[in-house]
């Protein structure tokens, strides 16, 4: 059965990673403003010079807005700083719900993880051949 948005009646297809298209429209005008709240919201975990420009407003839901923000820190090239924010139905107040800092595209990110047993490389197993027991010494007789 498919979901159909309250407001409309139509149905609501589904878009990227299954979000109803209904969801990922147009942010709230309201919360899409409220950059530089998101911003101070930020330092709780940032600082100032760390937090570069705002790159966008991205509706997550109904009065639920993400506010992106470039991150300039050191070692953190194509990472972005976020704040959600949210309100309720017919307030004009946002409300900070979450913060923190997440990979984009162009992120450097880690190579996946991998059990020590597939790390190994064959050059890196010692081989039988090369290794030699020792001759237990002869003891002199006395």
């Amino acid at each position: 059965m498919s979901p159909v948005t309250a407001r409309s009646g139509k149905t609501a297809k589904a878009g990227k990673y299954g979000v109803p298209v209904w969801r990922v429209g147009k942010p709230d005008a309201v919360l899409a403003a409220e950059i530089e709240p998101a911003r101070a919201a930020l330092l709780s975990i940032a600082k100032a010079e760390h937090i570069g420009t705002h790159i966008a407003a991205r509706s997550e839901g109904e009065r639920v807005v993400t506010q992106l923000f470039e991150c300039t820190m050191p070692g953190y090239t194509g990472w972005q700083w976020f704040t959600v924010l949210a309100r309720a139905p017919r307030s004009k107040q946002a409300t900070v719900s979450e913060v923190g800092l997440v990979p984009s595209e162009a992120s450097v990110l880690a190579p996946e993880w991998l059990p020590w047993s597939e790390r190994v490389r064959p050059e890196d197993e010692p081989e039988a051949e090369a290794v030699v027991a020792p001759e237990p010494e002869a003891e002199p007789d006395a």
